[in-house]
């Protein structure tokens, strides 16, 4: 138990310190990252009937491929956040490769992101093959989007850190690929 507390008093502290620091929406990010996994671990360890220990935990967590699900639930998550966002800001434009649609074909390029993050989002929690693939070509799109906007806009916090967690992300989901698997 005491662990557990020591643990979660530091992460909340570097929480803190990254709001300090970078604003509040470092702080949130690393939250997302490191505190809301964390914080699942302890549920799923609670919930095992016989719970060993945190490293057996673990070794059962990623047997069942639950930082999959997990990222699954990130994505839904984030598709409420983009619904949002497009509700309160509909003058907003969202940047394609360097240029700024609107009419129908701005709320389309708005509209693709939330539903593609459902589609991945619910993919993932079910291990579904087609999941893989799907983000796949939308972290494809992504990273050139990025790298095309980069050029014309130059640089912007949440371009740089968009780029950054989609390659890390990316690269995490291909090592685990052989998690989505087939149901018959």
């Amino acid at each position: 138990m005491s662990g557990v507390l020591v643990s979660g008093g530091i992460l909340a502290g570097i929480t803190w310190g990254l709001g300090l620091i970078g604003g509040h929406g470092a702080g949130l990010f690393f939250g997302m990252m490191f505190i809301l996994p964390w914080w699942c671990l302890q549920a799923f360890e609670a919930y095992l009937p016989i719970p060993k220990g945190q490293l057996n935990t673990l070794k059962i967590a990623w047997s069942h491929a639950h930082d999959i699900r997990y990222l699954g639930g990130l994505f839904l998550l984030t598709a409420l956040t983009d619904f949002y966002i497009i509700l309160v800001n509909p003058e907003y434009h969202l940047a394609v490769f360097c240029s700024k649609p609107t009419g129908i074909l701005g709320s389309l390029a708005k509209a693709q992101s939330p539903l593609l993050h459902i589609a991945i989002g619910y993919g993932f929690l079910r291990l579904r093959p087609w999941s893989f693939f799907v983000y796949l070509t939308y972290s494809c799109f992504g990273l050139l989007n990025a790298i095309v906007n980069f050029t014309c806009f130059g640089f912007g916090r949440i371009r740089t850190v968009f780029f950054i967690s989609l390659i890390a992300f990316t690269a995490y989901v291909i090592w685990r690929k052989h998690c989505f698997i087939e149901k018959h």
